[in-house]
């Protein structure tokens, strides 16, 4: 006779039927011994003399539910987070399976899945990796074979464990309080570049994503024309200790004075306050931001065949959308302290560099290995005393413009040789020379209020580079 095996509650029926049967006793204080009513003990009875201990199994005992995956499915799954999902959160992983491969496992069911198999999520807390690497050591020591010591050795060594940043409650308003980093990473192809990142603290919206090659102060400039074009004007910018924000001298004495830079002073004439901070935890939105992304954006740049910086740039205008659908705090749109959006023109004047020069002999300025001569609003030569102190402006459209004894002037490149020959080439009366545009002096290029901003710095003073 096969041995039946009962579980907890199966053994308590089967003994309190068994009893109430041998020696004839109280249904009703059967009943209540198992809470339930007298006709399931009736059934239970009856069950009891025609299938005897075997009556008490569960009938779904053994069998696979309707609902389960297949073994086909979940190796497939496993196979697929090895080779082409392997660097994916278990969340993410769930959906690209989805959108891709039309397979749909919830995050749950694949964690279980890959935890038999002794691969954790990249987001797993340091409890579950110390938990996995306990499991993994006494395996370990119990493996006969060299080649299942050298397999559990590799599955160490791919336990990590990163410190998380420190939670801080949000700002109350969207636009109070906008973080600013860049993170470089292989973020496509086998060169590091870096992606630039602006998220409101509020919200937690990716406000604008811009990939360059380096951390540079252009790319910085494009992170703030997105905001002011998209959303307006923040109140405040919290960014790193990075020279393109703040610059001190190594030896000079502490205070609280900000130095001179080319984004300070576009701040500045923006109304927004920068604060910068060496300690990346104070910025915790966007150094989280950067690990997510970091775990997010290759898998989708990978799929999605990109390989150079315009292609990435083009792509992240529909991914943040994605991004924030699923990301971003369902947050009031109305409770927003963002100001009003200055004009496209406004925006390329005050995000501009700004280089102080002088005139030499030839009536010219070199800026950039380049000679350039002034040119007034008629397209006629500007000449000007030598040595003349000039402050060449380079708008973020790449034009520009000089400013010498408060008057705007454009700048026009001297080549070294002329592109055509007035003596041999045919003139097309066509090709007229088009209006040069100068802007008014209404504007943060007035020389003026430059000199005026630059003598607030402390540090300028006492010689720093900017």
């Amino acid at each position: 006779m096969r041995k039946v095996d009962l579980r907890m509650n199966e053994q308590l029926k089967y003994d309190v039927i068994k009893k109430l049967v041998d020696s004839n006793g109280n249904k009703k204080n059967a009943a209540i011994k198992l809470n339930c009513s007298l006709r399931t003990v009736n059934r239970l009875v009856v069950k009891y003399k025609e299938e005897g201990k075997q009556g008490f199994v569960h009938k779904n005992r053994g069998r696979k539910p309707a609902s389960a995956f297949s073994n086909d499915i979940k190796a497939k799954v496993i196979d697929l987070y090895n080779t082409k999902y392997f660097d994916a959160n278990l969340l993410h992983f769930s959906q690209l399976l989805a959108k891709h491969e039309g397979i749909q496992v919830s995050d749950t069911t694949i964690n279980h899945w890959l935890r038999e198999s002794d691969i954790l999520s990249p987001k797993a807390r340091r409890k579950t990796k110390r938990q996995l690497e306990t499991e993994l050591r006494i395996r370990k020591k119990a493996a006969n074979s060299s080649k299942a010591k050298a397999v559990i050795e590799d599955k160490l060594e791919l336990l990590n464990r990163s410190d998380a940043h420190p939670r801080r409650p949000r700002c109350a308003y969207m636009g109070e309080l906008v973080q600013m980093d860049a993170s470089p990473h292989v973020w496509f192809g086998n060169t590091i570049s870096h992606l630039h990142l602006a998220i409101d603290d509020a919200s937690g919206k990716i406000l604008a994503a811009f990939f360059d090659t380096q951390e540079t102060l252009r790319a910085y400039y494009e992170l703030t024309r997105q905001i002011l074009t998209t959303y307006g004007i923040p109140a405040k910018f919290l960014t790193d200790r990075r020279t393109i924000f703040e610059y001190k001298r190594k030896n000079a004495s502490s205070d609280e004075e900000d130095t001179f830079t080319q984004f300070s002073y576009a701040c500045h004439q923006l109304g927004i306050e920068l604060e910068c901070t060496s300690v990346p935890q104070a910025k915790g939105r966007v150094e989280r931001l950067n690990q997510t992304l970091q775990s997010r954006l290759v898998i989708e740049l990978r799929l999605a065949g990109i390989t150079t910086i315009e292609e990435a740039n083009k792509f992240l205008n529909t991914y943040i959308k994605e991004f924030n659908a699923l990301f971003s705090l369902p947050i009031n749109h109305t409770r927003s302290v963002f100001e009003k959006q200055p004009s496209n023109r406004e925006i390329n004047q005050i995000l501009s560099v700004l280089s102080c020069r002088k005139l030499d002999g030839g009536n010219c300025i070199r800026y950039k290995n380049k000679y350039y001569i002034p040119i007034t609003h008629n397209g006629n030569k500007a000449y000007m005393k030598k040595g003349m102190t000039a402050m060449v402006i380079e708008a973020f459209d790449g034009s520009l413009y000089v400013n010498i004894l408060d008057h705007i002037f454009s700048l026009e490149d001297v080549p070294t040789h002329k592109v055509r020959s007035e003596t041999f080439d045919l003139v097309s009366h066509d090709n007229k020379p088009k209006k040069v545009y100068i802007p008014p002096m209404s504007h943060p290029w007035k020389h003026a209020s430059f000199q005026a901003y630059l003598a607030k710095q402390k540090h300028r003073n006492l010689g720093a580079n900017v």
